[in-house]
């Protein structure tokens, strides 16, 4: 019967990942856990704790730190397989997980499924043929040089990306491979993982070319088992259930998906919302059970088409069905600064970002030209933007994997400040109120056409009394809400007291509240 080992690569909510390794393990089966570096040591030894008289368990010998793009997501599965090689020598089959997967199916029909089938489950289309990659990069990721993450380091990514393009600093392939791409959730037999070990020892040349691609842990292992394992046996597919939205983002699972995940074709499915408690207790239960059987009728791709095309019929921007009920999360925070004059607010978010690290955006919804990431097109305006705002700021917190981010609004957009404060998130407010002089308000009139280079002085002088007016009315709307989390840092209070509305809002600590309270130039215009 099949051992299946169980390759688990996570990084957060270790209390949930000791539940996941327990249910995991308790048909015989095994589990080798890498867990990013990037948390905390004591999230880490939360886990060791909880597994330590757990013989099925192993981990990676060496934690790093991942990144998405890169060949660290790579190097970390290779060091939880060879833990799993040499631990658990009675393994099968090697299955490919995440802390968002959770099984479909019963332990035994698992473990049939992969006796029935002898071969390789795993996505692996020709990477210069098939039409995987939908939108950005392509031959690009193979034949330049990537050093540097597309998320944390943007600027330094697209510098050196510009500057090997600009010069024609490209690289061949090696040349008896040919380059395939697919999912990372793979399940790979015993056989064929020790041949992609000795390959990786025996290959440098292939191993230091896939170092500098770009988003490697799509095309690693969909070429090397492909080029070690006669085609007849690879199924060129998944055993993991996941779906895309149409802007290209992972569709995640509630509660009320239950029935609809166990009657597909796969044993796992992933991403499994955190919020949804139900549906992993239901799904741990259902794991255990035996004499199950299950009527495959794999409709999700199509029933995810039909319903999504429902929705828009007669109604140009009608709710998409995975929309419905849309949160950001409960254990997500969105702070929000709200400022009239942007250079001020921008000036403070890079402060933030420099000294905290949170993910930090300017203006998404006042401004076309902030510079957002490729989301597959619901950023594309701020029309969509608006539209789809919840859907929008999931998509940011998945992006940059993270649970706080830091965004700019400007005060006149109290409709989005309802509807943030209205969801089940924990959301902030930062107020910023400053000082407004003739010449500033004379600057903005232009900038929002009430006035221009002919408009006469009389005209301006009357105008200006309104404008100023409309400020403070907008101020006072905000107050008037009375949102929670709702702190207000004035031009004309002094540091100190900026200092504490600082650590208010970003639960940070004085020495930090203090660095970015000290923004040069921070009120200047």
């Amino acid at each position: 019967m099949a051992k299946i080992a169980f390759i688990l690569l996570c990084h957060k909510d270790p209390e949930a990942i000791v539940k996941q390794a327990q249910m995991l393990t308790s048909k015989g089966d095994y589990i080798s856990i890498h867990f990013d570096a990037r948390a905390k040591r004591e999230a880490f030894e939360t886990i060791r704790e909880g597994l330590k008289d757990n013989p099925n368990v192993a981990f990676a010998k060496r934690r790093i730190k991942c990144g998405w793009g890169e060949w660290s997501l790579v190097e970390a599965t290779l060091y939880a397989v060879e833990a799993a090689v040499e631990t658990f020598p009675r393994a099968t089959h090697f299955y490919m997980l995440s802390g968002d997967c959770q099984p479909i199916k019963t332990a035994d029909y698992i473990h049939s499924y992969l006796d029935e089938n002898d071969c390789d489950w795993i996505e692996s289309f020709d990477f210069f043929e098939s039409d995987w990659i939908k939108t950005g990069m392509k031959k690009e990721r193979l034949i330049y040089r990537h050093w540097f993450n597309e998320r944390t380091q943007k600027w330094r990514f697209y510098a050196t990306f510009n500057f090997q393009k600009r010069f024609g600093l490209t690289r061949e392939i090696p040349a008896d491979i040919q380059v395939q791409i697919g999912s990372q959730w793979w399940c790979l037999r015993r056989e064929t993982i020790e041949k992609v070990l000795d390959f990786k020892r025996a290959r440098r040349d292939v191993m230091r070319f896939f170092r500098t691609t770009w988003i490697p842990d799509e095309t690693f292992f969909q070429t090397i088992v492909r080029h070690l394992v006669p085609e007849k046996e690879i199924r060129t597919r998944t055993l993991t259930f996941l779906m895309f939205t149409d802007y290209g983002m992972p569709l995640t699972f509630y509660n009320d998906h239950y029935d609809l995940l166990l009657s597909q074709d796969f044993l796992f499915a992933r991403k499994i919302s955190s919020e949804a408690v139900e549906l992993k207790e239901r799904l741990g239960s259902l794991f255990g059970e035996t004499g199950v059987s299950f009527q495959i009728s794999a409709e999700g791709p199509s029933l995810f088409r039909f319903l999504t095309g429902r929705g828009r019929i007669g109604r140009r921007f009608a709710t998409r069905f995975w929309e419905t009920e849309s949160t950001l999360g409960r254990d997500r925070e969105l702070m929000i600064i709200v400022c009239k004059k942007w250079h001020v607010a921008k000036r403070l978010l890079e402060s933030i970002h420099a000294q905290t690290g949170v993910p930090s955006i300017a203006y998404l919804f006042n401004e076309e030209s902030t510079p957002l990431p490729d989301l597959g097109g619901i950023q594309g305006t701020l029309g969509k933007r608006t539209r789809h705002r919840r859907a929008l700021m999931r998509m940011l917190f998945d992006y940059y994997d993270t649970n706080r981010l830091v965004v700019c609004l400007d005060p006149s957009s109290l409709d989005l400040l309802y509807d943030f404060f209205g969801d089940r998130s924990r959301t902030r407010l930062l107020e910023i109120q400053c000082k407004f002089s003739d010449d500033y308000l004379i600057g903005h009139a232009t900038r929002i056409g009430l006035a221009g280079s002919q408009t006469p002085q009389e005209t301006i002088e009357r105008i200006l009394p309104t404008i100023r007016q409309d400020m403070v009315l907008e101020s006072d709307r905000i107050r008037d809400a009375n949102f929670e989390n709702h702190v207000r840092m004035r031009e004309i209070d002094s540091t100190d007291d900026h200092i504490g509305v600082l650590m208010d809002f970003l639960s940070v600590d004085r020495d930090s509240a203090e660095a970015i309270a000290s923004t040069q130039h921070l009120f200047e215009d």
